[in-house]
């Protein structure tokens, strides 16, 4: 009888980063775009799934893997080429992607993400592990700049972005 060497289905071991790069938006944060002088171009919205956004009568903008500063530069100019003559635009971010815990947790689900939050901080916020997880094979879910999602193992301290998902698997034995 051969026995595997190692476990079964094993979560990547490739750890997360735990120094973060500045932030940039992403799919699913909601933001305020305020432009001077013309109300109507004006309003709150969300970046869809690839990072888009609807702007009135300006059509679509990418703004997923910005900051908001060059958010504001990209907005502008877009309405430059469509409506307005020096559009001066402003972004606030209002809220972030949220982050999902899934996994053997007792209350999986998306929560609300808090910058500096944890693996720790967002299992917590899931009621805690249940007596099956196994710990020690945290595997955090992020996209990358493409949208392509990597995995990472995570540590208790590993921090998290807005968007991250987090996989709780269960243990063997």
């Amino acid at each position: 009888m051969v026995m595997a060497a190692g476990p079964v289905g094993c979560a990547p071991r490739r750890r997360a980063p735990e120094d973060l790069p500045r932030y940039s938006l992403r799919p699913g944060d909601r933001i305020a775009v305020t432009v001077h002088a013309h109300p109507e171009l004006s309003g709150e919205m969300s970046l869809d799934s690839t990072g888009l956004v609807r702007l009135p009568m300006a059509g679509t903008v990418g703004l997923a893997g910005l900051s908001v500063r060059n958010a504001e530069t990209r907005i502008a100019g877009v309405l430059e080429g469509h409506w307005v003559r020096q559009a001066s635009v402003g972004v606030e971010l209002l809220d972030h992607a949220p982050v999902f815990v899934l996994g053997e947790v007792h209350r999986p689900g998306r929560f609300a993400y808090r910058p500096g939050m944890t693996v720790l901080e967002a299992v917590a916020l899931a009621g805690g592990y249940t007596y099956r997880a196994r710990t020690s094979w945290v595997t955090i879910v992020r996209s990358d700049r493409t949208g392509m999602p990597q995995e990472f193992s995570g540590m208790p301290s590993t921090p998290l972005l807005p968007g991250d998902g987090v996989r709780v698997p269960e243990r063997l034995f």
